[in-house]
């Protein structure tokens, strides 16, 4: 085992892409997402805050979907710019731990959200009439604000047993794609890092991922299963044809979600391969936050509807009419 370093106060984030063409193609291609990600998500947070008739509890929370989805992309993508553009691809201790704080709070967050966009669907279809009763504001805001403190306080755990673990061996963190390597510090790609017996961690780790998934996802499967059977037991098939699109839109969001994390971090340990996981943290750390904006706006009539007013009013703002 090598030797502490005590001149050393960060990590190796190795060559994010090749020095090559294919290296600079690659590197544009994900600015280019990255954009589309940043303005899709900031105007669908926009959209909802300025029109009236969004002001409801699924678009609350589908704005703050969209925030977790901008904060989500803003930890990662700029430092990886940076890093590839300068040439430098050192950060430091409290530079990794932010990276890491910021995307535990993101992932278990959003699926917390998911989750209480899954219940507000179910008695939206299934209790029409008591949907202003049991989806108010106030419930809507206890929802989001359990979202971000429980996963707060899951993140600052680990994160503050990450900063008191010593690391001794090569401080050099491989976790991205194909040539590419580290987009972000995380938990599982620092740990074995760690000059210390961390086998009783990894056992926390692994816990706190099956509660922060499993939970909502069982929250999930359970009001849509109740949805399902609403909608086939639906007489009017223009209520049923609205149901699908909308319950269809956060379906497609939920598995962009749980696929590739219950791939990457509950499979067990001796199953896991690091070109595989790699190829994962693309999907969920850049493609994801730019496809869920796409999804809700180009499915949701009542976003294009907002999305035309807005202009509109912007239009006359402009023209003084």
């Amino acid at each position: 085992m090598e030797e502490w370093n005590q001149t050393t106060t960060g990590f190796f984030l190795l060559g994010l892409f090749p020095t090559i063409k294919t290296g600079l193609f690659l590197f544009l291609l994900i600015v280019l997402i990255f954009l589309i990600a940043f303005l899709g998500n900031s105007t669908m947070i926009l959209l909802i805050w300025m029109d009236d008739y969004l002001h409801f509890p699924m678009y609350i929370l589908l704005s703050q979907l969209s925030l977790m989805d901008l904060l989500y992309i803003c930890s990662t993508v700029p430092k990886m710019a940076v890093n590839y553009l300068s040439g430098d691809i050192s950060i430091s201790m409290m530079g990794c731990v932010f990276q890491s704080a910021f995307f535990l709070i993101m992932a278990a967050a959003e699926g917390l959200l998911l989750a209480s966009m899954a219940y507000d669907h179910y008695v939206a279809i299934c209790h029409p009439l008591h949907y202003p009763i049991l989806m108010n504001k106030r419930m809507c805001f206890l929802m989001i604000a359990g979202s971000w403190i429980s996963s707060s306080i899951n993140s600052i755990y680990h994160t503050v047993y990450t900063l008191i673990m010593p690391f001794c061996n090569s401080r050099i963190i491989n976790h991205f794609f194909l040539s590419f390597h580290h987009l972000f510090c995380d938990v599982p790609a620092m740990v074995p890092l760690a000059c210390m017996d961390t086998w009783a961690y990894e056992y926390t780790v692994l816990f706190s991922t099956n509660i922060f998934l499993s939970v909502p996802f069982i929250g999930i499967m359970a009001s849509y299963g109740r949805v399902l059977y609403a909608v086939h037991h639906m007489h009017s098939s223009q209520g049923r044809k609205k149901a699908f699109t909308t319950c269809s839109s956060h379906l497609t969001v939920v598995t962009f979600y749980y696929a590739p994390f219950v791939y990457t971090y509950l499979r067990p340990p001796s199953l896991r391969s690091p070109e595989e996981d790699k190829k994962l943290a693309v999907f969920y750390t850049i493609l994801t936050p730019m496809l869920n904006p796409i999804i809700y706006s180009l499915r949701n009539k009542e976003v294009l509807g907002a999305l035309q007013r807005v202009f509109g009013q912007f239009q006359k703002q402009c023209l003084g009419i």
